[in-house]
């Protein structure tokens, strides 16, 4: 029997005429075998090289075709090109083709358009072999019990995709996590591959596709001091940055969510995980947006789903500025009433200024205290909303609020985190550069990337990091330093002010914390001959910070 292998280009001529005459011949021959390869165009040159060197063949150009010797095994034997398939074929079967080129370019397109119906086949039924690998961090939350069902019900990632679940938290909260893990074994979500509980940090994060973060130190635990709760987001993030750079693959997504340090933590991860790309990791704002849409909802007395293009800039949890200027309602009961797609300006619906400027933005700013009896439906549902959006595109038309790393986008100065309007198309995301902001509104993002500057440099959400020289002699990772005062006025207001400088392996990050108290004094920490450089350092701070106050009110 004679078995002959044809490889080629999916949209190479010959190999489509060639095609046609080896199927001609297995149809009419019974001895007669062909087994058919194709490679994109892309893959073709590397793949015929890796064949060739394997099997010690020379050949430049497709196809390629070789006979297999069924009857004493060991590599195949070297045919040649087209032209030797076809002088074979006439020499020993008397048969050739008299197709011409019109109809061998055709039937090219179509192998080629074949070829890539296959392989995205293929993907399809490799991502029901290779599921989805989603890790939430801190399980034991109430988030991640309500985000569980809308992540394995088919609607974030499409009907076609399984996802398997792993849920990471510490050892104390392992009764929790086995709670978790049956119940959600327990609803047979066919998409559900597979929920697994994780209390050991080494083996975190491994071939993550998607992190989610919902880590809220401030509220999972009693901590004595904000200096401790510092230490603690710092060392976190160290180790989960660490970690998803060490063990997660290369394209992973990681969504920060929380109430607390969402900004800081973003860019934390980014810090420690630095091959991965920083458009895959985001701050959520969205549950700000859907808070203040809510609360316009309800003075409008409609639904909240109505209201669109709400823009949160700035630092999501800490200042930040709510736009309405874009705003929109939908289906909004008036005098004027429309199609589903009409809509009106929504400060055109609200005659009341004062109650924007007053209680809506004062309810806004103090959202923060609702941590405490957040049951976990809403940052729920606004991650599986963002992940939606992020695999199957946001409305069309509609803006969304996300955290990101700033390019210089509408002024804001490169490399902090901001919150600004984006758009999720084909797999990612893209800021709307093309939103008109008033002039107000640029004095606002002005003051806001200055204040956040502060915070990442020295406030309370972290502030500033340097690569020191070399780090003090004798050292610990996280060791407070001594402690020393210095007298300066801060806003002209009243203000006990505590300088934190702390070491992470060899990364110096200096904190900034606030208490009302009578007096004006920084707090600096400093060791043996860095004294001298870390108080000049402070000393060089202008004293008068503009807007300081706001970030300690909460």
């Amino acid at each position: 029997m004679a078995k002959f292998v044809l490889a080629g280009k999916a949209d190479c001529p010959y190999f489509a005429k060639a095609e046609l005459l080896a199927d001609y011949l297995q149809i009419n021959l019974p001895n007669f075998k062909i087994h058919k390869i194709t490679q994109h165009p892309d893959k073709w040159e590397q793949w015929l090289h890796d064949i060739c060197e394997k099997n010690g063949w020379k050949h430049k150009r497709s196809p390629i075709v070789w006979r297999e010797l069924l009857d004493r095994g060991g590599k195949g034997l070297l045919l040649g090109g087209f032209n030797d398939f076809m002088e074979h074929a006439q020499h020993y079967y008397g048969i050739t083709s008299d197709m011409l080129s019109e109809q061998m370019l055709r039937i090219a397109k179509e192998n080629l358009q074949t070829h890539i119906e296959i392989e995205k086949e293929e993907e399809y039924i490799k991502s029901l072999i290779n599921p989805l690998q989603v890790w939430i961090s801190s399980a034991s939350a109430p988030a991640c019990y309500n985000l569980i069902p809308l992540l394995a019900n088919g609607e974030v990632f499409g009907m076609a995709t399984e996802v398997s679940i792993h849920l990471l938290d510490s050892s104390h909260y392992k009764e929790i996590l086995h709670g978790i893990v049956m119940e959600a074994e327990d609803l047979a979500f066919p998409l559900l591959h597979s929920v697994s509980m994780h209390t050991e940090l080494d083996d975190a994060f491994v071939q993550a596709d998607i992190v989610i973060l919902l880590d809220d130190i401030l509220f999972q635990h009693e901590i004595p001091s904000l200096e401790d709760c510092i230490r603690q987001v710092t060392e976190q993030c160290k180790v989960y940055g660490s970690l998803i750079e060490k063990n997660a693959n290369s394209r992973v997504k990681v969504i920060v969510s929380g109430k607390t340090f969402v900004n800081l933590r973003a860019l934390m991860i980014m810090t420690f995980a630095p091959s991965v790309d920083g458009q895959n990791i985001i701050a959520v704002a969205t549950s700000l947006e859907n808070a203040a849409k809510a609360m316009l909802a309800r003075k409008l007395n409609m639904n909240s789903a109505g209201v669109k293009d709400v823009i949160v800039w700035g630092n999501i949890s800490g200042n930040s500025y709510v736009d309405l200027s874009k705003a929109k309602v939908y289906r909004y009961d008036s005098a004027i009433w429309g199609p589903p797609n009409f809509s009106r300006r929504l400060l055109d619906m609200i005659y009341d200024g004062n109650w924007v400027r007053s209680e809506f933005a004062f309810v806004l700013s103090s959202l923060s205290s609702r941590a405490h009896h957040c049951l976990g439906m809403s940052p729920a549902h606004v991650i599986a909303t963002v992940l939606r959006y992020w695999y199957q595109d946001s409305p069309s038309g509609e803006i969304v609020s996300m955290g990101i790393l700033s390019e210089g986008q509408f002024c804001i100065p490169e490399g902090i985190i901001f919150s600004m309007p984006v758009r999720f198309q084909d797999g990612s995301w893209e800021v709307i550069t093309e939103t008109e902001i008033s002039e107000e509104t640029q004095e606002a993002l002005k003051r806001l990337a200055h204040d956040l500057i502060q915070v990442e440099h020295f406030g309370p959400f972290i502030l500033f990091i340097t690569e020191p020289e070399a780090p003090p002699d004798g050292l610990l990772q996280s060791e407070m330093l001594e402690e020393e005062k210095v007298q300066v006025p801060i806003d002209g207001m009243p203000r006990c002010l505590n300088i934190i400088f702390l070491i992470v392996d060899n990364v110096q990050i200096v904190a900034l914390t606030a208490f009302d108290k009578p007096g004006y004094k920084f707090s600096t920490f400093h060791r043996g001959p860095e004294t001298k450089q870390w108080k000049t350092f402070v000393s060089k701070q202008d004293s008068k910070i503009p807007g300081l106050n706001s970030l300690f009110n909460h």
